[in-house]
């Protein structure tokens, strides 16, 4: 069982399921439980990736969620002057089949589908229509996120350095169409980008950009041991080298969970930046986390992945659409190990900077929060 560094809700919540675990092997009196699958199971806190919680996504899944009003995975819609809604559901093919991919593979895949559907006189009554996700992508506003993407990484889609961060956000913080959320999020790109700012360039950007209101939305980030005015410069940790797999230029930033599952699966993460709760891993049957990732089929499981490893990742204080992405990803990938990821709630991030507002008010009215 691992734990990250940065903050204590990680090693306290490992420290309370090594507790549990050492109970549950006293009362085992068959040794069933030591003939589970091996697995791993990574404590994280929110603040170890700030980036993937307010970039925009261009896959689909997690595009719809940050810019549709989504209730509990349902969506509302009019068609032909009726008010339908859809269920955006886990046993629904089309929706499994188009969730993970890039916006622009999905508009492309659309149109095939209607008239595939149109050909064979398909019906899909009771799931997510054709007709759904088509109002859902009209519905969703034209973007252009290039500037996210160059404040995030800190190169352009040519790969070049950007050498002046603040040049690629002013047209952002200038532009009117864009809402004070949009604008917070830019900033906090920035922000991340550069690893911290200084008092007085981050009282600058907030008195220019009229956000008075909401700048604790950027301020209280330090409670997730994100440095927003840190003490002195600090340097950023390595990427992996991702540009191979770049489909789209507007895909460019990986989240840095995809980095820490493989790294995992392959024993290559740094014991002192992971240490152990307990010097030997603990055996994990996986019953305990809470999956985010879809469902198994009838078929899915195959004969090598229930021989093999089992990789659970709990995330304390929400996780992304585009980090469950990953999980998917990473397991389809490694057809040996099954990884499974969970947290305490699924992040969009509207909904999030909500939540970091109200980060230094009473705890009774945030979803999570930094012991202090």
């Amino acid at each position: 069982m691992n734990l990250s560094k940065p903050l204590d809700n990680a090693s306290k919540l490992a420290q309370l399921v090594e507790k549990k675990l050492e109970d549950y092997y006293k009362i085992d009196e068959n040794g069933l439980i030591k003939g589970k699958t091996q697995s791993q199971l990574l404590i994280i806190d929110r603040g170890f990736d700030p980036v993937s919680t307010v970039l925009h996504e261009l896959t689909f899944q997690a595009m719809a969620y940050d810019l549709l009003p989504i209730e509990k995975d349902t969506y509302k819609y009019k068609t032909d002057g009726k008010e339908k809604e859809a269920v955006l559901e886990e046993d629904d093919d089309l929706w499994v089949r188009v969730r993970h991919r890039h916006i622009a593979v999905v508009l492309e895949e659309i149109p095939k589908l209607m008239k595939e559907i149109s050909s064979t006189k398909k019906a899909t009554e009771g799931k997510t229509s054709l007709s759904a996700l088509t109002q859902l992508m009209k519905k969703m506003p034209h973007f252009r996120k290039q500037i996210s993407k160059d404040l995030a990484l800190g190169t352009d889609a040519e790969g070049q350095r950007v050498k002046d961060s603040m040049l690629v956000l002013l047209p952002v913080l200038l532009n009117k169409n864009h809402d004070n959320c949009d604008k917070i999020r830019a900033v906090l790109l920035y922000i991340f980008g550069v690893n911290g700012t200084t008092e007085e360039n981050l009282d600058r950007l907030i008195h220019n950009v009229k956000i008075e209101d909401d700048s604790d939305m950027i301020r209280n980030w330090s409670h997730l041991g994100v440095p927003i005015v840190p003490p002195s410069q600090q340097a950023k940790p390595p990427r992996k080298d991702r540009s191979a797999e770049e489909t789209f230029q507007l895909s460019r930033w990986t989240p840095f969970i995809k980095d820490i599952m493989e790294d995992a699966i392959d024993n290559r993460l740094d014991s002192k930046e992971w240490p152990y709760c307990s010097r030997c891993p603990a055996v994990w049957n996986g019953s305990g986390a809470v999956s985010a990732r879809q469902k198994p089929r009838t078929n899915y499981l195959e004969l090598d992945r229930k021989n093999g490893s089992r990789l659970i990742i709990f995330v304390i204080g929400g996780i992304t659409y585009s980090e469950m992405r990953c999980a998917y990803e990473v397991s389809q990938a490694h057809k040996s190990c099954e990884v499974i990821i969970g947290s305490t709630h699924i992040l969009t991030p509207r909904k999030l900077l909500d939540d970091i507002k109200m980060l230094n008010k009473s705890k009774d009215k945030v979803s999570f929060l930094k012991d202090e």
